[in-house]
């Protein structure tokens, strides 16, 4: 019987601490910010490379 105890207060343990971990958010407002300009840039360079990856195809496509 005690294994059984012993096995749910382990759950028990593992639910506590994996909440932890889930729970709040570890950066603060600057670093969020710099985070999100951050991704914007990539998102922005990638859309950039998308656009001119395009007009070349419609430049190379109107030649033909």
């Amino acid at each position: 019987m005690a294994r059984g105890n012993q096995r749910d207060k382990a759950r028990e343990a593992a639910q506590k601490k994996l909440a932890a971990q889930k729970k709040g958010n570890t950066m603060s407002g600057t670093e969020m910010q710099k985070a999100k300009e951050s991704a914007a840039e990539i998102m922005r360079a990638k859309q950039a490379a998308a656009e001119a990856k395009k007009a070349e195809a419609a430049a190379a496509g109107a030649k033909k």
